[in-house]
């Protein structure tokens, strides 16, 4: 049976009164272009289009399936989202208003202004803060009314900070790829370890309270076992590759198991995002001497969420 044998069979089931039109099926993974990997029935279905009706795709979500020679994910099955989605946009609108300049109106004049409630400023104070917005304070005389309260007080903005670089290493050299890898792909060199770099995560992390770091990554898509992949990570001290061994730090995490081109955000212990905050790490790295664990890996972004 061939692709023409496939493409024949969906149509006539298209045709007929009753045929197969969607089935159910779980998003095992998101992949960097936005496409997904599916389980059905057991079976993995990898690189699966979606039409732009299913949004805000993530992993364990069921969807609507059309089946077919080329089939194609068409929206999320469940309840409505609608609340969620509620409570989501009042968060941003919340953020973006402690984002702006709460002074509603500007004028002057050479008379004393009209209206109830004004005060007159004998000498203003103003001053920057440190994500680059304006306090003004207007030291009064004598005071008629009591001052407003002082804004809530907010962590510092969440950074990411980008890797300078993906590499690996197989038999203690450094190999000219130019993603992270883990595992043995067979032949001769043994198992492959990979790591990211970065430059300036403590700088980054200088005088504020870290609340946790996320790292970014995703599965090269034809490179290892279209199943599922452990990531077997470690913490590693280097800021540029050695070209002897990568010597592996505290480790190993199971991090994520991530299907062939997919995509995850994952939340690194808090331990190790108070070592890389700190400087006593400086990157990550992964291994695992298993062929069944054999992936590459790129991304290596992390971002660092401040509780203060």
């Amino acid at each position: 049976m061939g692709v023409r044998d496939d493409l024949g069979r969906d149509l006539a089931d298209r045709g007929r009164p009753g045929g197969l039109q969607t089935v159910s099926v779980q998003v095992v993974d998101v992949t960097e272009s936005g496409r997904v990997n599916v389980d059905w029935g057991g079976a993995l279905l990898t690189d699966v289009a979606c039409t732009d009706a299913y949004r805000d795709r993530r992993a364990g979500d069921w969807v609507a399936l059309r089946p077919g020679v080329r089939p194609v994910v068409l929206w999320r099955v469940g309840p409505d989202p609608g609340r969620d989605g509620d409570a989501a946009t009042r968060a941003l609108a919340a953020e973006a208003a402690l984002d702006v300049q709460v002074v509603r109106s500007a004028t002057w004049g050479t008379a004393a202004p009209t209206g109830m409630g004004w005060q007159e400023a004998t000498t203003p104070w103003i001053r920057a803060t440190n994500d680059g917005k304006i306090e003004l304070y207007m030291q009064v005389g004598t005071q008629t009314a009591p001052p407003p309260s002082p804004p809530p007080s907010r962590p510092p903005s969440t950074v990411t900070v980008s890797s300078t670089g993906a590499y690996s290493w197989r038999g203690g050299r450094l190999t000219d790829s130019y993603y992270a890898a883990q595992g043995d792909p067979g032949g001769v060199g043994g198992p492959l370890r990979g790591a990211f770099f970065y430059y300036d995560v403590a700088a980054q992390c200088a005088g504020k309270t870290v609340a946790s770091m996320q790292l970014t990554l995703w599965r090269v898509q034809d490179l290892g076992p279209s199943g599922g992949v452990t990531v077997r990570a470690y913490l590693h001290n280097y800021t540029d590759p050695p070209s002897g061994q990568l010597a592996l730090g505290d480790g190993p995490q199971d991090l994520v198991r991530l299907s062939a081109g997919a995509k995850a955000h994952v939340s690194l212990p808090a331990a190790w995002a108070q070592a890389l905050a700190a400087g006593t790490a400086r990157g990550v790295a992964v291994y695992s001497p298993s062929s069944a664990d054999y992936c590459e890996l790129n991304g290596g972004d992390l971002t660092i969420t401040f509780s203060s």
